[in-house]
């Protein structure tokens, strides 16, 4: 047996001993085709033992030859394929119904895809083998074919050659048709996902023009799913940087408590001012708010309310004192203050607006950092 004719079977990376071709034989034989390769976590439809595909052959042939078929399968362009009953009834529910209704020899239409489709279509019912290439050329026809007929395997080897291998935008608009049309939910969010990502050429190409004449409820669908991730993006953007907003406010906090109880050390390299035990400072936040906390110690536009400077420093010292466990003992500025200034005002107007956004404001800092126990700005005092 040739190296280029190689047969892949279903169980993941187990190939299995093909036995050789019989004497005389004129039709292709198992080993010239792949079969169906499953993930690993997916039922498997080819068995480990030489025998199986010996009985993989003979059914092969069987189809092949068409010795005493009883059904008659007429396709387009007046194609005939010829195949049996019972091998059809056990693979397919659907045959199975409808061939409980006469018992004698059947025959049955399938048009709307390429005679070629309903020939691997009902090969693989026989032997649950196919080429890799005619997959290829007829997978959106087979896909159609397994849902008519409740072939689960098949459908989901279908599903699963578009998502890995054969999906690309010539025809990510009408895999998503299909899978709408057949229920294939899976595949129809991976459709959904790969035009996002491409909309513009997406919805400039002919196979969106003809969903749109063709099936004007699944091109709204496509739309609102589109216009709904697109959101859900945006909203995940948004919590992105409202996070990292919070967790500068935490940081800040934290270097606030560690200018006014240790001081702040210098990291400026140039600035050669620490003692011989003494480490920089590993709070980043200090570099800007020491020079703003020395500012409004000092300022004297900020009784009339005129320096921005220093409404930003108020806004972060009010910040602190509404998370601060001891104010009574703590040494940040104003924090005593500030915190019985609210707390009266709070008890005065309790639906306060203001007060209310202060709360929210204060409850998703520190969720920022996940704080379980005292916080840590009770050291504050030490």
């Amino acid at each position: 047996m040739e190296n280029s004719l190689e047969e892949i079977p279903l169980i993941a990376n187990k190939i299995e001993p093909v036995p050789p071709p019989l004497s005389n034989q004129s039709t292709p034989t198992l080993s010239h085709r792949k079969c169906c390769t499953l993930s690993k976590n997916r039922p498997t439809l080819m068995g480990r033992s030489c025998s199986i595909s010996q009985a993989r052959e003979s059914l092969d042939s069987l189809f092949d030859e068409s010795y005493r078929a009883d059904v008659e399968i007429h396709t387009d362009s007046d194609t005939i394929i010829y195949a049996h009953a019972s091998i059809l009834g056990i693979a397919s529910p659907v045959f199975r119904s409808m061939f409980k209704k006469s018992r004698s020899k059947h025959q049955i239409s399938i048009n709307g895809v390429p005679p070629e489709a309903v020939r691997i279509f009902t090969r693989f019912l026989y032997s649950s083998c196919y080429e890799q290439a005619q997959m290829e050329e007829h997978v959106l026809s087979l896909l159609v074919l397994s849902h008519a007929f409740a072939v689960p395997q098949l459908k989901q080897e279908c599903e699963y050659q578009l998502e890995h291998k054969l999906l690309n935008m010539e025809n990510v608009v009408d895999v998503f048709q299909l899978a709408v049309l057949c229920d294939a939910p899976r595949l129809g969010i991976i459709c959904q996902r790969f035009v996002l990502m491409s909309f513009k050429a997406a919805s400039s190409s002919a196979g969106w023009k003809a969903m749109r004449s063709s099936h004007p409820h699944i091109e709204k669908k496509l739309l609102s799913s589109l216009k709904f991730e697109d959101h859900r993006q945006k909203e995940k953007l948004r919590k992105v940087n409202e996070r990292k907003v919070y967790l500068e406010l935490y940081e800040a906090m934290e270097a606030l408590v560690h200018i006014c109880r240790d001081g702040c050390r210098p990291t400026d390299e140039h600035n050669k001012v620490l003692k011989e035990n003494q480490e920089p400072c590993r709070h980043e936040a200090n570099k800007g708010l020491e020079p703003l906390l020395q500012h409004f110690c000092g300022c004297k536009l900020r009784v009339a309310g005129g320096c921005l400077h220093c409404k930003r420093m108020r806004q972060l010292l009010e910040l602190h004192s509404r998370i601060c466990a001891d104010s009574d003992a703590c040494r940040v500025p104003l924090c005593k203050k500030l915190k019985q200034r609210f707390m009266k005002e709070n008890r005065k107007k309790k639906n306060n607006k203001d007060e209310m956004k202060w709360k929210i404001l204060v409850r998703k800092v520190m969720r920022t950092k996940s704080i379980t126990g005292a916080p840590y700005f009770t050291l504050a005092s030490s």
